[in-house]
């Protein structure tokens, strides 16, 4: 029977008295000692013997034709070991959602016969040496014919903009809508009938999660023929299942090891260096290890997407929000990888935590030439946030009220029926906002004291 830690205990003891003696307490990570001490073993601490490099190629244009490929100056450099090209990737389109449904399979493993955006992969070289692999992807030359690009949202979606996707349109299909869609009540009514019209605007750009560790693997043939996958990702049987589906094995003959990630925030759960560290393992028969430089890590990795966020809001003079109208684009960059997924959170997350009569939502998954965004922290949600209560305080200040109270006033309550037609339950949205009135001292009237999320106020 597995004996219970200190904390496990204090835990335990904890639950049982009702003290709370961990919940508000400072607790030691349980891998805090070993980061400390430098125990913790990290995928590149992995050092298999006749170990080869994997090193890419990258497109230098942000949208262009590929008219020819050049391998020869990569394979003249001494150790280099072989060159993979887009012929040796067994199920070369793929979209890492597909595992839940979302389609089409849109981005390739290696670039065929274009580039979306500069620093595409086009060819990997896998050599002796790092050094080797290097110099031969600096080696391979690739003669473009340069299309017009496109890296704005709404140029994107205007009329007579370049298409870029072979889908013929520069946005994700939502069951055949053009972008995520909330009806709820009549929102142009509610324009009509409110006291006044308040809009604000808000944007975002693209943000680098910057971990400590770059991206990386270690692929190991093993004698039964399987592929020992040593990764750094934060999701091991995403990535288990999608390098199956490209290398078009079954699972079984993959076994992906996971273990500490040096950093990931959401950036390591997209499936990239993995395939073709496996095609190279397979291909030489020796193990491979592909890890983005740091250059690398800033320029390729997916980052958080920018967003574009309009808010026009039908407001009474007590302070009601009456009717919401929501524009949000979501620059998904190149491919899809996570952002159709990323765009739905953002529309399922408004209005925000607030029960409006009237509201209207059109949210866009927009591709352009830019590296394709992808999962962050709350990705969806968080840029969302920043812009709807930046909106509540720009009311609270054309109003000239109180933030605080604002927000009382407007807050769903149990029962409240949402934009997404679901009932609101558990809420506390109430209590939450009064105990932080109390934290900062900032005073509120008896009447919002007497507030409750379990209520709603008459009037």
């Amino acid at each position: 029977m597995a004996r219970l830690t200190p904390i496990d205990t204090a835990y335990f003891k904890s639950e049982r008295a009702g003290d709370f003696a961990v919940i508000g307490s400072a607790v030691p990570r349980s891998d805090a000692r070993a980061h400390v001490t430098g125990r913790t073993v990290f995928f590149e601490d992995m050092a298999p013997p006749e170990m080869t490099h994997v090193k890419i190629h990258r497109s230098t244009r942000h949208h262009a034709l590929i008219n020819r490929v050049d391998v020869s100056g990569a394979l003249g450099v001494p150790g280099v070991l072989r060159v993979i090209t887009h012929q040796d990737v067994p199920n070369n389109w793929y979209t890492v959602l597909r595992l839940i449904g979302v389609g089409p399979d849109d981005e390739p493993v290696l670039a065929e016969d274009r580039v979306l955006y500069r620093g595409e992969p086009i060819v990997a070289v896998v050599a002796e040496t790092e050094d080797a692999a290097r110099e031969g992807a600096a080696r391979v030359t690739v003669d473009y014919t340069d299309l017009p690009a496109v890296f704005d949202v709404e140029e994107a979606l205007a009329d007579g903009a370049p298409i870029i996707k072979q889908a013929g349109a520069n946005h994700f299909a939502y069951e055949g809508h053009h972008c995520r869609r909330i009806r709820f009540g009549d929102v142009e009514r509610g324009f009509a009938e409110a006291d006044r019209i308040i809009e604000g605007h808000y944007s975002s750009s693209p943000i680098e999660h910057a971990p400590t560790e770059p991206t990386g693997c270690i692929v190991v043939p093993q004698g039964d023929g399987r592929l020992r996958i040593h990764t750094n990702t934060q999701a091991a049987f995403f990535t288990l299942d999608n390098t199956a589906l490209i290398l078009g094995v079954p699972p079984t003959s993959l076994r992906v090891v996971g273990g500490t990630v040096g950093g990931g925030f959401g950036g390591k759960v997209d499936v990239i260096v993995e395939p073709l560290a496996c095609i190279a393992a397979m291909l030489t028969g020796r193990p491979a290890k592909y890890v983005y430089s740091r250059a690398e890590e800033m320029q390729v990795s997916s980052p958080r997407a920018a967003e574009r966020i309009s808010i026009k809001d039908g407001v009474m003079d007590d302070g009601r929000i009456v009717a919401r109208k929501i524009t949000l684009y979501v620059d998904a960059g190149a491919y899809s990888r996570h952002s159709p997924y990323g765009t739905t959170k953002a529309a399922a997350h408004m209005p925000g935590p607030y029960t409006i009569p009237n509201v209207h939502v059109d949210a866009y998954c927009v591709y352009t030439n830019r590296t394709p965004s992808s999962a962050m922290r709350g990705f969806g949600v968080t840029i969302g946030d920043f812009a709807l209560e930046s909106h509540m305080d720009r009311i609270a200040r054309e109003l000239n009220m109180d933030p605080l109270r604002l927000r009382l006033k407007n807050a769903y309550r149990d029962g409240d029926m949402k934009a997404h037609r679901k009932i609101a339950s558990g809420t506390a949205l109430v209590e939450v906002i009064q105990s932080a009135a109390d934290l900062v001292g900032h005073d509120l009237p008896p009447e919002y004291r007497a507030m409750s999320s379990t209520e709603r106020p008459e009037g």
